[in-house]
Order: structure tokens, then C-alpha cells, then sequence
């Protein structure tokens, strides 16, 4: 029996937005605005042996890890799957990216055959762990990091398992609102289920899995041909992540690409050893990374999917910062060294489609934490949320202004959302001038973003590129490294990118994030792009001075 390509071509479609209605539901449900507002989750379809079929253009970081968290399952429950199952866990070592993602499977079942599985991720604003928010830049070992939830039923044949429930909101400072957010989880997969059940409904079974394969195959095949395109060979890249937050040393990822006719490897041999502090990544977040970057300097448009990957092989030695082994913290591998991971991989990929590849954006997600008791409700509250800054110059193109990038895809929180829900006045938001690296086309601007605390609370942050500058590229300079500032009682002290303090009322933080590097030869950029710079206050007078003295 052969399948037509249209019929392949509506059921893809179907399933991708599935996994797009998926996020739909989980957004407008959930109570936390880290979910709501900030839309940090993450959503995807899989076949019956994990293969990931489909997904919603959420997370990178969250996605190319869900294929093992959905392995996972498979080799913990194997036939204990029944209708109505679903299963919760954020262990990073069984397929997680870090505790408070937390990831929600539910098994597909179609005339009680398992033909699939749903699944979400969800970064919760607090899992437990030594600071509000669960995201300690100090920590030394994932015990700090939060509530460890091993692969587990939550939902047994459609009924909630209560006392693994309670468990969880135990483990938590803002329990009505996990509870929340777990709902919407369950919400979304039942939606995800039931689409995927109705198309089984309408084409059958052997249909809806011969267009699987063919899915998967046609991916693979566009992959295969745009690799092809690529000039054999063995390129390296190096970057490195300013330190540990624990040892003032810094941390080296570097990775040899190969390439052979139509595959190619992503070999992170080279790379340092894991370390104390939280920036360890599990497997899961190096394969993210090096899915996210194989799409990116091919074709974009390739269905991301299993297929998509078949010709990449990913080396990542076990004990190094790029494939921790436990109980080594990794609160930051997820968010911060998955950057770092990129930027390596596409400094490689400069020395070979350099007109494809931009220079480095902020390299950073700016993590930052606050939580204690809200002095109106007499409650904890706990608040978290990541900050952009300048994507990198590009040929032909600025970097963009102001924009998450790369491993991250999520939305600010809206300032009136946080003055309500949160203790906190946000005193500033804006660009952050002169922070973009100049070249012949500039690299985009950080962002200035300013909290007045109004209670005792605890702050932890976790960022990056405070020592190493995002890196220009052709000529282009880098730009500026990010700032973050206590302003106390008129004093001002230059805080860590990565450490938890205490903060008394009236405390002022400042987060000043980096901008991107920029691209190609400052003295070839047109006049009239400096003159709008300037006229947009993107630049100072003195930058536009020096960048005229430059031409000269």
C-alpha cells in the first residue's frame, strides 16, 4: 500500500498543530505568569518508540531534550501504559534539562494499541530547593536545585494520583500556584490527545503510520542534501563561560565539526570537565543545542523532527560540563552553558558559510530570582523571569535590538503583571545605547531593566558574559558585556553574574544584559545608518564620533 503526498502533507500539518494548540491551552490555562505571560513551555507530538514527529515553535532548549525525556518513559514503564496514564518528572539525568522544567507525557492509545505519546515541559517559578525561584546561581549539587521528581504516574487511567500530587506542592513556596500550572499541563495533553485521536479516527492506523515514515524520511532527506552542500572537512570553535559561580576561572567548551558527504558530527571532545557550580549541562541540553544549530545553518524550513537529526552524530564525552553526571547542579547548564554551546558550534561554522552565520548574541538569559513573604498577603511569593539583549550583526542586517535568542525563545513579563502580582516597582525598561558591537552592520542592543524591592526577599542571579564579550565576527567588534548592580542606600555595589544575596526593602537592582557582537568592518558602514542610530538614541554622540573617526 502506498500513501499520497497529500495526505502525508495534512497529516504533518495536523501534528504540528497540534503540538501549537497543545501550547495554546497550556498558556491560557496556567496561573503562573512565567507560563501565562512569559509563555516559557514547551510542546510535541512522538510516535510509539519515541520518535519526535512534531512541534510547536516554542523552546529549543526545551524540545531537542523531550525525545529522551519520551525514551525514558518507554524503558520505566514499557507495557505499564494504559489509556488516561500520564507521567510527570523533571530529573534532568532521565532526559530533564533542569528541576523546574517539568515535563508532563501522556501514552496515545488508539483501539488499545499505543500508537503515541503527547508531551509538554514547563519551567515552574519555584520547585523547592536553597532559594526562592529554584534557580541558585551558587549552587554545588542538584539537591540544592529543587524537588528531584523521578519519571512517576501523576494520572492513572484518567484520575489523578493525589498523593503524588501533594507531594509535589509540598515541595514547593507557592503551592496553589503549582497546582495551577499542573493542570494546565494535564489540560493541554488531553487537548494534544485527542487531536491526534481524531486524525487516527479519520485515516486509520496503517495510514497515519505510513505517513509518519514518510515524515521523518522526507526530513531526513532535506537534511541529507543541505549537509551535502557543506565542504568536507574538520572545523573547530571555542568560546567560554565566565565561571562556575563558585571558582573565579573560566570554563571552555570547544567542539570539532566533521563533515562527510551527507553526515556530519558535532565531536565535544576538548570541552573542560564538569565543575562545581550549576552551569553542568546534561546530555539533553547538548542535543538541543546541536539540533537547534544544525536547523539554523541549513534550512529552516526542514520539519523539525527525528528525521531532521539522522545524519548528525553528537559526541559528548561523560563527566564534562557538556554531559554532567550526577549529582552535579545544572541549573545553569540549561540556561546559560546551552548558550555557550551554540556560540561554539557557530564560531565552527563561520570558518565554513561565514555569510550565513551572525556574529555572537548576548549569550546570556539573565536568570533572575526573587522571592520571600508579600507583605499584603502575608504569603511567599516567588518571582523569576529572563531578560534579552542584542542578537548578533548579521551580512546585510543588524542584529536585533532587545530579543531572547537562540536556545530560548520566551516573551518579557509585562511590567504591570509584575507590580501587580509581585512586591517589586520596576523603576526603568529600555534599550541600553551603545551597548551593540560596532561593524559595517551592528550588532543589536542590551536591554536596562531596573526593580525596586518592597520587601525583604532573596535574590539569586545567574548569567553570563560578564568577562567574555560577545564576539564579533569579520571585522566586527564585540559588544558590550553585561552589568548587574545593587543600588543600597545610595551606595552602588557590582554584584556576581552568578550568587544569592538577601535584599532589604528600598534595595534597587539593576540588570544591564549584553548586546550582540557586530559583523564585518566598522569604517564600510553606511552614514545614513550611524545618522539613524543616533536620531533612534541607539547610539551616543561620542560612539557616532568614534565610528566617523574610524571611516577616516
Amino acid at each position: 500500500m502506498s500513501i499520497d503526498k497529500v495526505t502525508v502533507e495534512v497529516i504533518r500539518h495536523f501534528l504540528e498543530y497540534t503540538a501549537e494548540e497543545m501550547g495554546i491551552v497550556l498558556r491560557n490555562s496556567a496561573y503562573s505568569p512565567n507560563i501565562k505571560e512569559r509563555m516559557d513551555h514547551s510542546c510535541a507530538v512522538f510516535d510509539n518508540t519515541g520518535r519526535m514527529i512534531a512541534q510547536a515553535e516554542h523552546i529549543p532548549v526545551h524540545l531537542g531534550a523531550m525525545p529522551l525525556a519520551v525514551k525514558s518513559v518507554l524503558r520505566n514503564f514499557q507495557d505499564k501504559l494504559f489509556p488516561g496514564d500520564m507521567i510527570i518528572f523533571n530529573d534532568p539525568y532521565e532526559g530533564g534539562t533542569h528541576l523546574p522544567d517539568v515535563t508532563l507525557i501522556a501514552p496515545i492509545f488508539y483501539r488499545d494499541h499505543l500508537i503515541g505519546f503527547v508531551a509538554n515541559r514547563a519551567h515552574y517559578s519555584d520547585i523547592g530547593g536553597k532559594t526562592p525561584g529554584s534557580m541558585p546561581g551558587d549552587s554545588r549539587e542538584i539537591f540544592e536545585e529543587g524537588l528531584i521528581i523521578p519519571p512517576v504516574k501523576l494520572v492513572k487511567k484518567g484520575k489523578i494520583d493525589k498523593e503524588v500530587l501533594r507531594i509535589i506542592l509540598a515541595n514547593t513556596r507557592t503551592p496553589q500556584i503549582r497546582k495551577g500550572d499542573i493542570y494546565a499541563q494535564i489540560a493541554a495533553n488531553l487537548r494534544g490527545a485527542e487531536r491526534v485521536t481524531k486524525i487516527l479516527g479519520k485515516y486509520g492506523l496503517e495510514t497515519f503510520q505510513m505517513a509518519v515514515n514518510e515524515i521523518l524520511n522526507y526530513s531526513e532527506r532535506r537534511m541529507r542534501n543541505e549537509i551535502r552542500k557543506l565542504p568536507d572537512g574538520k572545523y573547530t570553535g571555542e568560546d567560554f563561560l565566565d565561571d562556575d559561580g563558585i571558582e573565579d576561572k573560566p570554563v571552555r567548551i570547544f567542539v570539532t565539526i566533521r563533515i562527510h558527504g551527507d553526515s556530519i558530527e558535532f565531536d565535544f571532545t576538548g570541552t573542560d570537565p564538569q565543575v562545581k557550580g550549576s552551569i553542568n549541562a546534561p546530555l539533553a541540553v547538548t542535543l538541543s543545542c546541536s539540533y537547534y544549530v544544525l536547523r539554523a545553518v541549513t534550512d529552516p524550513t526542514i520539519p523539525a523532527n527525528e528525521g531532521a537529526y539522522r545524519p548528525l552524530e553528537v559526541i559528548a564525552p561523560e563527566g564534562t560540563v557538556v554531559n554532567a553526571k550526577p549529582p552535579a547542579a545544572v541549573a545553569g547548564g540549561n540556561v546559560e552553558t546551552s548558550q555557550r554551546i551554540v556560540d561554539a558550534l557557530l564560531k565552527a561554522f563561520s570558518k565554513i558559510i561565514p555569510e550565513k552565520i551572525p556574529a555572537a548574541a548576548q549569550g546570556t538569559m539573565n536568570n533572575i530570582s526573587i522571592g520571600g513573604i508579600d507583605p499584603r498577603t502575608n504569603k511567599p511569593f516567588t518571582f523569576y523571569e529572563t531578560i534579552g539583549g542584542g542578537f548578533g550583526g548579521r551580512y546585510g542586517a543588524d542584529g536585533v535590538d532587545g530579543v531572547h535568542s537562540h536556545m530560548t525563545n520566551t516573551m518579557n513579563t509585562p511590567v504591570e503583571e509584575i507590580e501587580k502580582r509581585y512586591p517589586i516597582i520596576i523603576l526603568k525598561y529600555s534599550l541600553r545605547p551603545d551597548s551593540g558591537g560596532e561593524g559595517q552592520w551592528r550588532g543589536g542592543l542590551g536591554i536596562e531593566r531596573v526593580y525596586k524591592i518592597l520587601a525583604p526577599a532573596t535574590l539569586s542571579l545567574l548569567g553570563e558574559r560578564h568577562k567574555f564579550a560577545p564576539w564579533g565576527l569579520l571585522g566586527g567588534k564585540p559588544g558590550k558585556t553585561g552589568e548587574y548592580l545593587l543600588i543600597r542606600e545610595r551606595k552602588t555595589i557590582k554584584l556576581r553574574s552568578k550568587q544569592s544575596i538577601s535584599l532589604k526593602p528600598g534595595d534597587i537592582i539593576v540588570i544591564r544584559t549584553p548586546g550582540g557582537g557586530g559583523y564585518g568592518d566598522p569604517s564600510k558602514r553606511e552614514k545614513k545608518l550611524i545618522i539613524n542610530d543616533l536620531l533612534d538614541e541607539k547610539i551616543t554622540a561620542d560612539r557616532s564620533l568614534a565610528s566617523e573617526g574610524d571611516r577616516s
